[in-house]
């Protein structure tokens, strides 16, 4: 409890010194992150896992808008990782992105890399995590960005601020289980329970006196930033007798949008202002799963997480706290909510670029597949074994990465012919599916795009094997999502609707189930970027691919040079 305490008071300090006024001379900021094992207790259980500086959620950075950082990254664990900055858009430096055998071969055991985060127009929440096997679940931490000097939030200021960090717990090692995964085919365990700032919450076994508690001062305004790092689950958040109003997210700001809940899917960040206007008390704050998988299918975390909110002051508290009204797991319409309403600031200092007209349009549907075994001896549905696809294609990871192939000009590592639409065309979302489409290609192929062309990328969900949930996020670019609907997308009627006048900026969106959603954004980042989906069992299965951004004509319109310490492969 000392310890979560430390931590609170220290982001309140540095709220003060970054958030509240006291504007410094920005330099470059020098951090080190340690890769080792450390052993913690969980659900009456220990475990030995890969955490950072040996703690769990990992470090938070703290810079400001347009910022340059360094991390010496020291590898003292006993499997490779590699570290990404996720939201953060790299300009013209893909190199230290950190998406394993993408832009860079592991940081093996014993081993450094000093990676450099370049910040440009990203303000607000971030995060940073493993990108490599599903080391993820443990090595992961928040990425605060405040404005820069002479600005200042777009909103009212809070008086202080929160980080909420959700996630997942497995009793044993998390690779182990996808290894067991990748060997028999199956889906992946469910894990034991969703965490609050690495908690499980006093709703479960042997937690109640680690149960994280946030302490909050009546009529005060608290700045919640709220990041899903859970490995595979989208969550349904909310605060007992509180509302929430959404003022960011992805590292963009957003209208004022106030909820009685959110969902947030893996990968995304919210900023949330939470003003402690009830009587006071003890409140939970609580997340649980939201899944949309098929009866039969539903192999999720079915457990709620809590957290406790309490006022100062001198009172009998509840007991047991009041737990929040969250909807049911399988509430699809609810899920959504808040995508469907959020907005763009879209103001004179926080304008709104989104492509007006597209050069590169690209349609790619995204399907869960499977691949048949031997006399049906896998443990995926049916007998087969699980994997996933983009345009029917399931990325097969390379062993040089595609970064620096790209710019060594070595052959043989990946092909350019990734196809603009499906390469077959049917009812994506039909109930019922003819098996010879659920048996996808395996390749590794890149999009090539032109400097500075305008890209519109329709996002088609399929209802092979499985019709799920995929938050798609982009290395590289932040992106404008202008569109969504259910069923399948028609190219003549849904564009009428499209949102061009300010749509959310965003690094993650969900792709609902049986649905689309299409986004614009300007490919003027050259490098090598991937794209995939954010449930980390979809990934493994080959949910992915990668766009190449050629270099423009000038040289700032041109990719850096390498880092000397990239890693060998």
């Amino acid at each position: 409890m000392w310890l979560i305490m430390k931590v609170f008071l220290l982001q309140i300090l540095v709220f003060q010194l970054f958030g509240g006024g006291i504007h410094c001379q920005a330099s470059t900021r020098r951090h080190t992150f340690v890769v080792r094992e450390a052993s913690y207790t969980r659900l009456c259980s220990t475990k030995k896992m890969l955490t950072v500086n040996g703690q769990f959620p990992g470090p938070t950075i703290y810079a400001m808008k347009g910022e340059t950082i360094i991390v010496d990254v020291y590898n003292r664990g006993k499997e490779n990782v590699t570290i990404h900055w996720h939201g953060v858009n790299m300009p013209r430096y893909p190199w230290t992105d950190g998406p394993e055998y993408i832009t860079q071969c592991p940081i093996q055991p014993g081993s450094k890399f000093s990676q450099k985060i370049i910040l440009s127009s990203e303000e607000g929440t971030l995060w940073w995590h493993a990108h490599s096997d599903w080391t993820r679940a443990t090595v992961h931490g928040a990425i605060i960005v405040y404005p820069k000097n002479g600005t200042k939030y777009p909103f009212h200021k809070p008086n202080a601020e929160v980080l909420i960090i959700l996630g997942q717990w497995w009793k044993i090692d998390v690779n182990a289980i996808r290894d067991k995964g990748l060997a028999n085919g199956a889906d992946a365990n469910a894990s034991d329970s969703l965490l609050i700032n690495g908690q499980p919450g006093d709703l479960l076994p042997c937690s109640k006196s680690s149960t994280f508690k946030l302490t909050v001062d009546h009529e005060k305004t608290y700045l919640l930033r709220i990041i899903n790092a859970a490995l595979h689950e989208p969550l349904f958040f909310s605060i007992a007798k509180h509302k929430m109003t959404v003022v960011g997210t992805d590292g963009s700001y957003t209208k004022p949008l106030t909820q009685d809940y959110i969902t947030i899917f893996p990968g995304q960040t919210f900023d949330v202002l939470l003003e402690a206007n009830q009587r006071p008390d003890h409140y939970y704050m609580a997340a649980k799963t939201y899944s949309d998988a098929p009866t039969g299918r539903n192999i999720f975390d079915n457990t709620t997480t809590t957290a406790i909110i309490q006022y100062r002051g001198y009172y009998t508290p509840s007991s047991p706290p009041f737990l929040p009204h969250l909807p049911a797991f399988n509430d699809t319409i609810a899920s959504l909510q808040v995508m469907a309403t959020l907005r763009s600031l879209a103001d004179v200092e926080h304008p709104c670029n989104v492509p007006l007209s597209t050069s590169t349009k690209l349609i790619y549907t995204l399907s869960i597949n499977s691949y048949p075994c031997v006399n049906d001896s896998c443990s995926g549905a049916n007998g087969t074994r699980s994997a996933a696809s983009i345009n029917n294609i399931s990325f097969h990871t390379p062993t040089v990465d595609i970064l620096e192939a790209y710019y060594y000009n070595i052959n043989g590592v990946y092909g350019d012919k990734f196809p603009s639409v499906p390469p077959v065309v049917f009812d994506f979302t039909a109930y019922y599916l003819p098996l010879l489409y659920q048996l996808p290609s395996a390749g590794t192929e890149v999009r090539v795009l032109e400097y500075n062309s305008t890209v519109e990328i329709v996002l088609q969900g399929t209802n092979l094997v499985a019709g799920v949930t995929h938050p798609m996020h982009l290395h590289g670019h932040s992106f404008y999502v202008v569109g969504w609907g259910f069923g399948n997308f028609d190219e003549n009627r849904d564009p009428l609707h499209y949102n061009l006048v300010d749509p959310p900026h965003q690094n993650t969106i969900s792709v609902p189930k049986n649905g689309w959603v299409a986004i614009r954004f300007e490919a003027s980042n050259p490098g090598v970027w991937f794209m995939h989906c954010h449930v980390e069992r979809h990934l493994t299965w080959g949910m992915e691919t990668v766009f190449i951004v050629k270099n423009g004509k000038h040289p700032e319109a041109q990719m850096l040079p390498p880092p000397s310490d990239m890693p060998p492969c």
